[in-house]
């Protein structure tokens, strides 16, 4: 346990600001798992799921709750995903 005030203080911050965060997380990691699952089933409605994904992932990276690289990366992956779907 903390034994500082400081530490407590941090310990109540921590708390609050992930309660805060876990909207988006939670959204961004739904959206992302309905994109793949609409990918591999080769689903009509795939693009419109990867455009959702992609905001989902912008939107948590620009609040920094997930890296902007992660998202990147996230959404690359999605995309190539979908084009070689796409294409087979």
């Amino acid at each position: 346990m903390a034994n500082t005030a400081q530490a407590r203080k941090r310990v109540r911050q921590n708390i609050q600001h992930a309660e805060r965060n876990k909207p988006f997380r939670s959204r961004a990691a739904r959206t992302l798992r309905e994109a793949r699952a609409a990918i591999a089933a080769g689903s009509d409605d795939a693009p419109a799921r990867v455009r959702e994904a992609q905001s989902a992932l912008d939107r948590a990276a620009r609040r920094n709750i997930i890296h902007p690289n992660a998202a990147a990366r996230s959404k690359s992956r999605l995309n190539r995903a979908l084009k070689v779907a796409q294409a087979a």
